[in-house]
């Protein structure tokens, strides 16, 4: 089920350790309709402590982060018991981090060279 489809706004934090690609996963958010940026992070920590300020529906993952990698952050959110649906991103290949992902609490793991519109998560509940 599409944001649209349920009449909400999904609120999305991006989580890269590069401003490039927060950039233009921002971008991709904004012309996505049910979605909104609101906030960024650059490392694991920063994440950690975004999804408990800001209570995003979604959280766009980078695993290679400074201080606490992708995973972990995403342990840590899971285990702080937040309803934030973690996508997890990542140049490396789907093959050695799919499983990861999931194992780490994440609904999935896109390739950022196959991120757009479609990848955004819906909702969940």
């Amino acid at each position: 089920m599409t944001a649209m489809a349920t009449g909400t706004t999904m609120r999305v934090l991006i989580v890269d350790d590069q401003a490039a690609f927060r950039s233009a996963a921002r971008l991709v958010v904004d012309l996505s309709d049910g979605y909104e940026v609101v906030g960024e992070a650059a490392t694991g920590e920063e994440a950690v402590g975004a999804v408990a300020t800001l209570e995003p529906d979604i959280v766009l993952m980078d695993v290679n982060l400074p201080g606490i990698d992708g995973l972990e952050a995403t342990r840590r959110i899971v285990a702080s018991g937040s309803a934030a649906q973690i996508l997890v991103l990542s140049t490396y290949s789907e093959r050695e981090y799919a499983a990861a992902a999931v194992a780490a609490g994440a609904v999935g793991f896109v390739s950022k060279d196959d991120f757009g519109p479609d990848a955004l998560p819906g909702d969940f509940a």
